[in-house]
């Protein structure tokens, strides 16, 4: 054999570390959503222990998640291809145990704003998971890792759920001992994410090198072939965003991110508050009474039920996409008045699962229609700017409903305007979209498949911010 000449890896020994970064991959995802406390950050915040007043949690603490997520949403996406997705990792490890260290050691309304300040950066950070997952595999196995990684999340949530509730409601802990043992977790989750690989390679920042076997040439190379390496970054932004310009004369991608902007907005919106509101609903002084980690699991569990039965929804959308999401939302709406209108916690708990559920129904139906006309490069683009319009948009609807420098309402009464509002505004402009129809690609290699958009790096929904 001659010297120098590099030996191809077997099918065995790559399979083996194919198995073996798929384990650890997703036993990290998994270890990564255990905060059994989070579901009762509320009541703990508003109990004894801590004595802040339903006021100060709404109208002081809570706003600042929206605004600080607004101001570094941006930064930390772009961070995360630049970094090359591990120190992002680690900085949203870092983050999460911050938060919990704040939320034990904290007895001021400004330690639980910086509280606040860290999850969003653990919230903007999501989108490196999500990436980095298609950034060590071949692109044969996109599809598979996605499944595999989505599935580690989602058990992690719903047994973080249902292990807090079963330690509160059978074990009788108090929610500060309970906020303890996420801040184990999560210093393991931490002490993980130090060990994972780091990726050679990004989606935008990080090209260089020879394309890995089986990939395909994206569309940042073939808007100019002739570009020498690292001179794309001067112009590249420019020619997506003139790209951008002449999909957006689609009204499947219009129809589609306009209902991204809006629902997603006022979804966020109801998580956000939806915990305050059942401690008005029910403001019980018995912890093994509040039932906050079983609600978070049943719809973490119908979420994904749901998401999982949109891909097998068979329907002409370019017909009937207009009355599905007309209907979907009108039901969304209906869920919202029932949770401000009962005096019941049961009713509550349900009405907030069947939203979720209907969400996570849309979403992933949403993200094939907007991506099934754009490159991979471009759909991340698409997304991204639609989720930033969603946050900018819920942030204006805080500053000015929930802030005390705003109108300062009780929850009770910005859940009644504001949050179907934003719905209804969503149906409006939908149904001003005009008639749908396909747009035509000169270019076969940029229609992405269904599977195909399993590829673009969009936010997980399975494990938003749901204490609040």
């Amino acid at each position: 054999m001659e010297k120098g000449v590099p030996v191809e890896p077997g099918p065995d020994l790559e399979l083996k570390s194919w198995r073996c970064l798929v384990f650890y991959l997703c036993f990290y995802g998994f270890m990564a959503q255990l905060r059994p406390g989070e579901s009762f950050i509320t009541p703990y915040l508003l109990g004894p222990e801590k004595n802040f007043t339903r006021e100060q949690v709404t109208n002081e603490i809570t706003p600042v998640l929206s605004y600080s997520y607004l101001a570094v949403l941006v930064p930390v996406f772009l961070l995360t291809d630049y970094l090359r997705y591990k120190p992002v990792l680690v900085l949203q490890g870092l983050s999460y145990v911050s938060v919990w260290l704040l939320l034990l050691l904290g007895r001021s309304v400004l330690h639980m704003q910086l509280m606040e300040l860290f999850f969003s950066v653990t919230m903007a950070a999501r989108i490196a998971y999500s990436s980095y997952i298609f950034s060590l595999v071949r692109p044969a196995r996109y599809q598979r890792m996605a499944g595999y990684s989505r599935a580690a999340t989602l058990l992690g949530v719903f047994t973080s759920s249902v292990l807090g509730q079963l330690l509160v409601t059978v074990g009788g802990l108090p929610f500060s001992t309970l906020n303890y043992i996420s801040l184990v977790l999560l210093a393991f989750s931490l002490v993980l994410a130090l060990f994972l690989k780091r990726p050679k390679r990004s989606l935008f920042f990080n090209r260089g090198g020879p394309v890995r076997r089986g990939a395909s040439p994206s569309e940042l190379d073939r808007m100019n072939p002739d570009a020498e390496p690292g001179a794309w970054r001067d112009w590249t932004l420019v020619r997506m965003l003139r790209e951008l310009g002449d999909n957006l004369r689609s009204p499947q991608l219009r129809l589609w991110s306009l209902w991204w902007v809006f629902n997603s907005a006022a979804y966020y919106l109801i998580v956000y508050y939806v915990h305050i509101l059942w401690n008005v609903v029910h403001p019980t002084t018995d912890t093994t009474a509040v039932y906050n980690g079983g609600a978070d699991a049943a719809s973490t569990l119908l979420g994904a039920i749901t998401s999982f039965s949109a891909g097998f929804v068979k329907i002409r959308w370019a017909l009937w996409a207009k009355l599905v999401i007309a209907g979907v939302t009108a039901v969304q709406a209906v869920l919202v008045f029932l949770m401000y209108s009962t005096n019941s916690i049961w009713l509550c708990y349900v009405a907030f699962v069947l939203f979720r559920g209907a969400y996570q129904f849309l979403v992933p139906i949403a993200t094939f229609q907007i991506a099934s006309s754009l490159s991979k490069e471009l759909c991340a683009l698409v997304f991204g700017v639609n989720t930033f319009l969603a946050t900018v948009l819920k942030t204006v609807i805080t500053l000015v409903v929930s802030d005390k420098r705003g109108l300062g309402l009780p929850v009770h009464s910005q859940v009644s305007p504001s949050r179907p509002r934003c719905l209804e505004v969503s149906g409006q402009c939908i149904s001003h979209s005009g008639p749908l129809r396909s747009l035509p690609s000169s270019n076969p290699e940029r229609v992405l498949g269904a599977s195909d958009c399993l590829k673009v790096p969009v936010p997980c929904e399975v494990a938003e911010r749901s204490h609040v």
